[in-house]
């Protein structure tokens, strides 16, 4: 039981969360490795959504409502601590939710599924149809839905791995990342990047969705052109050194 007043309560209750997933077969060895690491560079931006962020989720929002086929990529660490959003903004922005992973086994495919469906999720792609493959990827996350990432057109990518952001992106497809790491290969190659934690982010998002979908399609247009991601991973890591 964490107190209710400790300091770190949000971070360990977290951490409860993907040992709760590992124990159930969501996530990986490596998984609470990685998490780790995000949680480092969460302690250097102060536990806290900054500005950079917000702007990038304004686009990101922008993005996934401007789609035709938008498709939320999942791996064992975002089910384990974020199905119920993940499952909120497939619905706000009609898109299709695909599991995706690195350690890739078709039981731990299958645990994902069921979490997410566990959560309302109605169909989720990528467990028994990831018969498409991504070009000049050779880990198991090259393996695709067509119906879902291989076809999709802008693509959600929390807590991805560089090399297959970067295929995505030579594939012509829009990616929005989620990442505490703004030196990372996936925040710099990604067309927008979210520098937050997963959890933090993910509501926010949704909320933007909400707020851009009475917008029209120029205005939505115009939050695209105007966002620079290059510039906004610059205004983090100036953030991270002061």
């Amino acid at each position: 039981m964490i107190p209710g007043n400790h300091p770190r309560r949000k971070s360990l209750f977290l951490r409860e969360k993907l040992v709760d997933g590992y124990k159930k077969g969501l996530v990986s060895d490596e998984g609470l490795i990685a998490h780790g690491r995000g949680e480092a560079f969460d302690y250097l931006i102060g536990e806290r959504t900054r500005e950079p962020a917000k702007k990038a989720i304004k686009a990101a929002a922008a993005a996934l409502l401007l789609a035709k086929n938008p498709v939320i990529s999942v791996n064992g660490n975002v089910a384990a601590l974020a199905a119920e959003s993940i499952a909120e903004l497939a619905k706000e922005i009609n898109g299709k939710i695909e599991v995706n992973l690195f350690y890739r086994t078709q039981k731990r495919a299958e645990r994902v599924e069921w979490r997410l469906k566990n959560v309302g999720v109605g169909k989720v792609l990528g467990v028994n149809d990831a018969d498409a493959r991504i070009p000049e990827l050779f880990s198991e996350r090259r393996k695709v839905s067509v119906e879902g990432i291989y076809l999709a057109d802008c693509v959600l990518i929390p807590l991805e791995d560089g090399d297959r952001c970067e295929a995505l992106v030579k594939m012509g497809k829009r990616t929005i990342a989620i990442d505490l790491n703004p030196l990372s290969r996936t925040a710099r190659k990604a067309h927008i990047t979210i520098v937050d934690e997963l959890t933090r982010a993910l509501p926010l998002l949704i909320e933007e969705v909400k707020n851009l979908r009475v917008k029209d399609e120029a205005h939505l247009k115009l939050i695209l052109e105007s966002y620079n991601n290059k510039k906004v991973l610059g205004e983090m890591r100036k953030l991270i050194n002061l």
